[in-house]
């Protein structure tokens, strides 16, 4: 839960600023509108209910991004959808500031907005953040689970080569070293059938490739790499399984950048993703098979969910806000 040292982030209002999730002024009894203005509001809470179970540990804050956050994500809050303070507390069974300050994380990854006579509501895909590592991670566990693999893909494969090639421009031995590092840990742990560990040093290994590039920007991308190849510790989303082939071209790429050969580190990462799209994305009817063309993630510990599965699936506890 956050402190009132981080009151700017809070959501609360400040000396002679207005409220901007201000509740109604009786405090008494519910509101006869609490139910309508939920459309289905007793399913959509028990939907949130299964899915607190992954919220353990976690405050009420963090407990209650999580809820919402994945209601919006997953459409059971749909665009438009008014979300008002008071009802949120009353289902919930959380205080005023717990509202207000998970309302104004979520506004934050542009899930929500608040205006004055407007009110609270839930804003259309268009708006958000979906660079957002929670927002990652919602939309990996829910019904837009395979149009974020798809595009996953698609950024890695945008920018991954890219930073292969100036990596190998930049030689920063201590860099160059974890690589190699990461590269021995997936090679050992695929010979033992570890997929979850061999997943975590292969979304090491990808984000320092970004830290390598010697560019900021793309270095800000590395914890959303991160995040969206790890889903904090749970079986990745990505393209493609442990296998031996995904080894030897990590390690072709990490040598290629420790000699400075940027174009053979950036040809590798092409290779790398190309047999990724070849080997695990799976074609979808009506849709062309992938080819070495289509963008595709690269070492996982496992595929997604089937698109037909439930929603209900836990995810990740977002991270502390």
């Amino acid at each position: 839960m956050m402190t009132s040292a981080r009151s700017a982030d809070s959501g609360l209002a400040g000396p002679g600023e207005p409220d901007r999730y201000a509740y109604a002024e009786s405090t008494g009894a519910v509101r006869a509108t609490s139910v309508s203005a939920w459309d289905g509001g007793e399913a959509d809470m028990a939907r949130a209910g299964r899915r607190a179970a992954g919220n353990r540990g976690r405050g009420l804050h963090g407990q209650l991004v999580q809820q919402l956050g994945q209601m919006i994500v997953s459409g059971d809050l749909g665009a438009d959808r008014p979300l008002v303070p008071e009802e949120i507390g009353q289902r919930f069974e959380v205080s005023r500031t717990v509202v207000r300050e998970s309302l104004r994380v979520l506004e934050a990854k542009g899930l929500v907005s608040a205006r004055p006579n407007v009110g609270t509501r839930v804003r259309p895909v268009s708006d958000w953040n979906l660079l957002d590592p929670d927002i990652i991670e919602w939309r990996a566990f829910g019904p837009q689970r395979e149009d974020q693999r798809r595009e996953l893909c698609e950024l890695r494969w945008a920018i991954e080569p890219l930073a292969a090639r100036l990596a190998a421009d930049h030689g920063r031995d201590e860099i160059q070293q974890r690589l190699a590092d990461m590269v021995e840990i997936m090679g050992h742990t695929l010979a033992q059938g570890d997929a979850l560990t061999f997943s975590r040093a292969d979304a090491e290994f990808h984000a320092l490739l970004l830290q390598a590039a010697g560019n900021r920007m793309l270095e800000h991308l590395s914890g959303i790499v991160a995040a969206a190849l790890q889903v904090s510790g749970a079986p990745a989303v990505g393209c493609e399984r442990p296998t031996e082939a995904s080894v030897t071209h990590h390690r072709r790429i990490a040598d290629a950048i420790a000699s400075g050969e940027a174009a053979t580190a950036e040809s590798t990462m092409r290779r790398l993703l190309a047999v990724s799209s070849e080997a695990a994305v799976p074609a979808t009817s009506g849709a062309p098979a992938p080819t070495a063309s289509v963008p595709a993630t690269a070492g996982t510990a496992s595929e997604a969910p089937a698109t037909g599965g439930s929603s209900d699936h836990v995810v990740p506890a977002p991270r502390e806000h």
